[in-house]
């Protein structure tokens, strides 16, 4: 039993029910809402126009002749109204003039339950009663089994296992936003079909998840009817249905077909889950091997049945090769990268190596992550408000001649500065010999972000003036912000706490 709200004042009023009555077999109702129903003085329930009500219909058997019925026609349902503040406020019109009716029973002293198909909270109608009269009046409510677990039911298989991740979505969303949701969840049960499924089914399809995607018409009711979603005709769709993606748990992962593999190159962000995009979330949870660099497959949650290929730092070219020979074999292959895999990072071994003939056939996508110098850039402010550069300080791939020269250029452009890799346990005079060389170009009072570890358990975002980078405090996960001869750098608010903000402004003086 639910814990009642005490929160009234008159206790010689009456007492206020929601009723949640299950997903439509009487049989399911629980025992308290029996009881509630056969104790109450007056029963009421929503219903269009043509009076007919579900809720009442399953609480029928339970309905005594003496108790007082209280129909909540709603004036409109998906047709256009002329009332004065649209289809909203004639809905808002209708629950105000209800909720005064149950009002009216409740100071007389009766009791009201208000039936609700489902659970009386979980896209309830009961819940605009409620929320007009549940503080005047003492309130109970009454749980009852939702459609969605209806739907797993009667579909016969998990809905949601372990840490997987259930999104429940309403089919009225935009599709692009559906399609969204769709593919960064492991698991989803959208609701409110009918006229919306076209455009559902078309999320479904565009996230890639269509083929996983299950069909559940009126759970536990008459003409019920179960099914894989691509296979149902949109136009006998009616509004109680819902679309299902099952449990991924046990879901039968490919052992690897000639031709149907695929390589996706993602990008986890600078850090944890907030930096992951909902796409890349569904390529990493859809994929059936991950490869990448042990310290950035750390990132990604294990899932059963999902191998995982971690490798050293320093092995690009071959971590391409094997994800390509993987996908080859008929795999779906995430390999993931920190940041942006197009910025510094797998994108390019994975390109390069996919030229090669062996290679041709297989479809490659590269998957956009939020980058490292966007990351840092967003901590300090805007420092990359206007243009800039971006260039890797590591020798490694390149000489320090060709860097260098660059830096030159940058500088001299006037461009503001985002540079990568600055130094490491074997590189450690780099950052000097930049510091130096942009002070050929900029002043000494020049702010320089020092981000590092953004988004991570250790983070530190400072600025500096050029002048003042000390190398010592660079390491391989810090990112510099060199500013231009634009940007600014300003204390916010009490000079005792570290408010400063650095920006680029988007317009030139001479503009």
């Amino acid at each position: 039993m639910s814990t009642p709200s005490t929160s009234v004042t008159d206790i010689s009023t009456g007492r206020l029910y929601g009723v949640g009555l299950g997903p439509g077999d009487p049989n399911l109702m629980t025992l308290r809402a029996v009881q509630v129903i056969g104790e109450a003085d007056v029963i009421a329930y929503h219903s269009a126009r043509h009076g007919r009500s579900i809720a009442r219909s399953i609480a029928a058997a339970h309905l005594r002749p003496d108790h007082i019925e209280e129909p909540l026609v709603y004036p409109v349902t998906t047709e256009t109204t002329d009332h004065p503040g649209g289809y909203r406020g004639a809905l808002e019109e209708f629950y105000e003039k209800a909720a005064a009716r149950l009002a009216a029973h409740l100071d007389a002293g009766r009791t009201v339950a208000v039936l609700a198909e489902g659970d009386p909270m979980f896209y309830g109608s009961y819940m605009h009663m409620h929320k007009r009269l549940a503080d005047r009046y003492a309130t109970e409510v009454v749980p009852g089994v939702t459609s969605v677990s209806a739907a797993a039911a009667r579909l016969g298989t998990p809905l949601v296992e372990g840490e997987e991740i259930l999104t429940i979505l309403p089919g009225t969303l935009p599709e692009e936003e559906l399609t969204a949701r769709l593919a960064a969840t492991d698991t989803a049960v959208v609701m409110k079909l009918g006229r919306t499924f076209p455009a559902v089914r078309g999320a479904f399809e565009a996230s890639g998840r269509l083929a996983e995607a299950r069909y559940v018409e009126r759970a536990t009711m008459a003409g019920e009817r179960t099914g894989d979603l691509a296979d149902i005709d949109p136009a006998s769709v009616p509004y109680f249905s819902v679309a299902v993606l099952p449990s991924r748990v046990d879901a039968v992962r490919p052992s690897g077909r000639a031709g149907s593999g695929e390589v996706v190159v993602v990008g986890t962000g600078p850090a944890g889950p907030l930096w992951l995009t909902p796409e890349t979330r569904g390529a990493l949870a859809a994929a059936d091997a991950l490869v990448g660099y042990t310290t950035y497959l750390d990132r990604v949650p294990v899932r059963p049945g999902q191998a995982r290929h971690g490798s050293d730092n320093k092995v690009e070219s071959e971590r391409a090769e094997f994800a390509l020979d993987l996908a080859r074999r008929g795999h779906r292959v995430a390999v993931v990268s920190g940041g942006d895999p197009g910025v510094f990072a797998m994108a390019t071994a994975v390109l390069e190596v996919a030229t090669q003939e062996e290679y041709a056939d297989i479809p490659v996508r590269v998957l956009p992550g939020v980058t490292a110098a966007n990351a840092a850039a967003a901590r300090a402010g805007a420092p990359l408000g206007h243009d800039y550069a971006t260039i890797s300080l590591s020798d490694r791939l390149k000489p320090w001649e060709v860097i260098a020269e660059r830096l030159n250029a940058a500088a001299s452009a006037d461009l503001v500065l985002a540079l990568y890799n600055p130094g490491s346990k074997s590189r450690t005079w780099q950052v000097a010999k930049a510091r130096d060389l942009l002070l050929e170009h900029r002043s000494p009072d020049t702010p320089v972000v020092l981000a590092r570890d953004v988004g991570g358990p250790t983070e530190d975002v400072r600025t500096v003036r050029l002048a003042d980078v000390d190398p010592a405090e660079v390491d391989m996960r810090t990112l510099l912000i060199v500013g231009s001869s634009q940007t600014r750098w300003v204390q916010r608010g009490d000079s005792g706490a570290d408010r400063s903000i650095v920006w680029t402004p988007r317009r030139y003086p001479e503009a």
